[in-house]
């Protein structure tokens, strides 16, 4: 390894030497050795290098500062635009969340309202209440679901034949209306908003009316033999 080395050395040592003999040379042979260097074309591009790299290097430098200064405005700015997109957008859908569960709710209600104040307009009929038809086949069925027996059914029977017989758009000269004669017939919108029209709810109507007032239909029916109002 050594004398490899040294041969390498050897050699370099050389042509360190031949290099510095062809300088002294160039050095021996020209009487203005500085006039001509500083005339030098190598010079001329040397120095017009280094002036080249000067003027790169302080436009990189402006450069720099500008990104520095301008970027970070840019990021500010971009910054702002995207947290106020943030901020819109989540108020957009907040908006749309909140206006859809609005629209569900008001769904729902209208749902509710509409179960609420509508009525069928027909009720399954037992056959126990067979023997009669129209209302008043209605008005059997709706007694026995309202808890009452055939024998309370007759003394309703017999009372509303004789308020309206049984017409559900029976009117009277005071207001009263509909098979129960409700005074006045709006009244039974509290059952439902079909009052005017639908037998069930009149019917359902006037069974709570008597079961409130008079607690069944046979005492209601003596109430208005022995007045001629219930």
């Amino acid at each position: 390894m050594i004398p490899l080395l040294t041969r390498y050395g050897s050699r370099l040592a050389a042509v360190l030497v031949l290099a510095l003999g062809a300088v002294i040379a160039v050095y021996a042979i020209n009487d203005t050795p500085a006039e001509e260097d500083a005339n030098h074309p190598s010079q001329a591009a040397a120095e017009q290098q280094a002036e080249a790299e000067a003027m790169y290097e302080e436009v990189r430098f402006q450069h720099v500062n500008y990104i520095r200064e301008t970027a970070g405005a840019d990021v500010t700015t971009k910054a702002d635009a995207v947290a106020d997109y943030a901020v819109d957008k989540a108020q957009g859908l907040n908006d749309a969340e909140q206006a859809a569960e609005e629209a569900k709710e008001a769904e729902e209600a209208a749902e509710e309202e509409a179960a609420a104040n509508s009525n069928p307009t027909s009720v399954d009929i037992p056959s126990s209440c067979d023997e009669f038809s129209g209302n008043k086949a209605t008005g059997c069925a709706l007694t026995l679901d309202h808890g009452f027996d055939l024998e309370q059914f007759a003394c309703l029977e017999l009372l509303w034949d004789r308020e309206s017989g049984w017409n559900e758009k029976a009117a009277n000269g005071i207001g009263a209306y509909g098979i129960p004669q409700a005074l006045p017939g709006s009244k039974m919108a509290t059952e439902g908003d079909d009052w005017e029209t639908n037998p069930v709810t009149q019917i359902n109507w006037g069974l709570g009316y008597i079961e409130g007032r008079y607690g069944e239909p046979c005492s209601a029916w003596a109430a208005s033999e022995e007045q001629g109002w219930y």
